[in-house]
């Protein structure tokens, strides 16, 4: 288990770390050609390669530091259940979206995104969408505290709630990754939200929607035994969620802000970002190390008592037992 916080942590310092470095390319070193002419040899090398794949590492990191952290605190079928669905229905989304339009509107992906399945969706925007779709939805359904409620508006608001943080995302990264000056994709038919179709937000939330729906019914067909893992989640267990979320945000908003951007900001942390803190704090908080140490000592001196107890009635019963 060491071995594995260990490896969630280094991930996850990486895909922040990596985000830091993308900035600084993007916006410092990127519009400044005369800096990249003064880099040594190996320094331009370094620079193209992170322009090249920089894109491919931060996400490839959050996902598997978001991966890890499932398998750790929820268990493997409650990853894979959630893993499994996010990654080929937004697969399938993108794909016709890419080839059709629906549901986000016309728009392609260009270069900086890894090999492009079917050469038109980039195989790392799958892993996004599970990696920030699995974080919003744990911060929702914990928050509401839905996994121990029998009423299903407790599960449709919590699959509402975790769309919505997924998607008010999207509202800021999308405006900024499509107009800087090296974007990521393009947007064949432009539309009124800077330069985003209003159906895209449709799309995206339609897509999260579904997928986080199919989670929670596998979640329900898993055994007893885990079915409380993310219900029993603490807050300080959701503080990895929490960064990521917020890790990607400013990412965004810093890209947003750059450009001239600020209304999609300003929405997003209306409807992303607030929500995402006031759920995170909804949280039961961590038990009080004292208080669970003496909870811990009681139960260990009650089965100690209950086990003398029953050596002694053995004892009695048996001394009563005359031998042939």
């Amino acid at each position: 288990m060491k071995q594995l916080v260990m490896a969630e942590r280094f991930c996850l310092i990486g895909h922040l770390v990596s985000m830091a470095f993308g900035l600084a390319g993007l916006l410092l070193v990127l519009p400044n050609p005369e800096l990249i002419v003064s880099l040594p040899a190996y320094g331009q090398t370094f620079f193209q390669w992170s322009m090249a794949g920089g894109g491919v590492v931060y996400i490839v990191l959050g996902a598997a530091a978001v991966a890890i952290y499932a398998y750790r605190t929820l268990g493997l079928w409650r990853w894979l259940a959630f893993m499994v669905p996010s990654v080929f229905i937004s697969l399938g989304s993108e794909l016709l979206g890419t080839s059709t339009g629906f549901p986000f509107g016309h728009y392609g992906y260009l270069s900086g995104l890894g090999y492009k399945v079917a050469g038109l969706v980039p195989v790392t925007i799958p892993l996004s969408w599970f990696y920030l779709g699995l974080v919003s939805y744990l911060l929702a359904t914990t928050g509401l505290n839905s996994d121990r409620k029998s009423s299903w508006l407790y599960q449709v608001g919590a699959i509402a709630l975790g769309a919505l943080l997924l998607t008010s995302w999207d509202f800021v990264l999308d405006p900024a990754m499509s107009q800087t000056m090296v974007p990521f994709w393009h947007w064949e038919q432009p539309g009124a939200f800077f330069g985003m179709p209003y159906q895209n937000f449709a799309g995206w939330f339609g897509t999260g929607t579904v997928f986080m729906t199919v989670a929670t019914i596998l979640w329900k067909k898993i055994s007893n035994s885990t079915s409380d893992a993310v219900g029993q989640l603490t807050r300080s267990q959701l503080n990895l969620p929490l960064t990521v979320y917020l890790g990607n945000f400013v990412f965004a908003t810093v890209m947003s802000l750059a450009a001239g951007i600020w209304i999609p900001v300003v929405l997003g942390l209306v409807v992303g970002v607030f929500p995402a803190v006031t759920l995170w704090w909804a949280a039961k908080p961590a038990p009080d190390s004292a208080a669970l140490n003496l909870a811990v000592t009681t139960a260990a001196a009650n089965l100690s008592a209950s086990e003398a107890s029953r050596k002694a009635e053995v004892s009695v019963a048996s001394a009563g037992v005359a031998p042939k």
